[in-house]
């Protein structure tokens, strides 16, 4: 966060004391200084609670055996796959998972969406990071080979395809999408996430979800994949008004669904 900084209103003799700004401000803009300053400091807080939680859950992650993350890969993968949720999806939005991050491997769901038969009318948009302000986009992708690597050594698509067009933007694009997979470092069964502190994410999804409205869209199902050590108490991630919750989880144990648009299509 940008400190602030108070420019002097009229320059000061080096022998006179400062002027206070009790005497300059007004009561009304003592009480706007006030609130702000609470404010700042309760976002503050919230940051330095949200690093602590980061450090202490990436910890927890690094001592998950190798063996038992990819027992918990497939079972979450197997789980999504198999669901009539995530069949009857034909516009899905999701992560291209990351090893070295430790997120939940995605690579099978990818590979079922983009090469299986029945799977053909579906159409999958991955992230493109565009640059480091938590701007992000979702290209289509039709193909695994899509994928390159980028400076962070995650895969991700080039915006022009092989053939030299822009691939197909999802905020462009003429149709809703039905599912978003999520990535996440924690989350909670009352929808908190808590991501790694970009803010790419709850960016992206804020638009898309304005987009949605905008067009009188159905809101996508926001459905995050969890190892088991990444479910955490509720209460114990803090969020802020920018912070955008999920309407799911999907752990090793099975599926979560948390708001009423998710029970709806997920049942109980």
């Amino acid at each position: 966060m940008a400190t602030k900084v108070w420019m002097p209103l009229c320059k000061q003799h080096p022998h006179n004391p400062p002027l206070s700004l009790s005497f300059i401000l007004s009561p009304f803009q003592h009480m706007t200084m006030a609130s702000s300053n609470t404010q700042d400091g309760h976002l503050d807080a919230i940051f330095n609670q949200k690093r602590a939680l980061r450090t202490q859950v990436r910890k927890t992650l690094k001592a998950i055996h190798p063996s038992h993350r990819s027992q918990q890969d497939d079972a979450i993968q197997n789980i999504i796959s198999e669901s009539p949720w995530f069949k009857s999806s034909l516009r899905l939005c999701a992560y291209i998972s990351c090893s070295a991050l430790r997120e939940v491997d995605t690579s099978k769901l990818l590979s079922q969406i983009l090469q299986d038969p029945v799977s053909g009318g579906k159409k999958l948009y991955v992230p493109w990071v565009e640059d480091k302000n938590s701007h992000m986009r979702m290209l289509r992708i039709s193909r695994i080979d899509d994928l390159i690597a980028n400076s962070m050594d995650i895969l991700e698509p080039a915006p022009i395809d092989a053939y030299g067009n822009a691939r197909e933007d999802v905020m462009q694009a003429n149709e809703p999408v039905d599912l978003f997979l999520l990535p996440g470092l924690a989350f909670d069964k009352s929808g908190r996430r808590l991501g790694r502190g970009g803010g790419y994410y709850d960016t992206f999804l804020k638009n898309y979800k304005d987009l949605a409205n905008t067009r009188n869209w159905i809101q996508p199902l926001l459905v995050a994949l969890s190892y088991s050590e990444q479910i955490l108490d509720e209460g114990v991630i803090p969020m802020t008004s920018s912070d955008v919750p999920i309407d799911a989880l999907v752990s090793p144990a099975g599926v979560i669904p948390i708001t009423t648009a998710a029970i709806n299509r997920m049942g109980p």
